[in-house]
């Protein structure tokens, strides 16, 4: 059950947590920005091949 301790603890771990990690994120932005370059790139590539491969499958399924 939660209780009202339980809610208030929640909350404020969340709101902690959250600031936390934008801090955290401002803090290191720039220099992942160095280091990470081509990172985006791999990113679409890699949902690119993902979603093909899911279409693939469904293709398959159906015929």
């Amino acid at each position: 059950m939660l209780t009202t301790g339980k809610l208030i603890f929640a909350a404020v771990f969340f709101v902690v947590f959250v600031v936390a990690m934008f801090w955290s994120y401002k803090k290191d932005s720039f220099i992942n920005k160095i280091h990470f370059k081509g990172a985006s790139k791999i990113l679409v590539i890699t949902i690119l091949v993902l979603l093909l491969l899911f279409l693939y499958v469904k293709m398959r399924h159906l015929m």
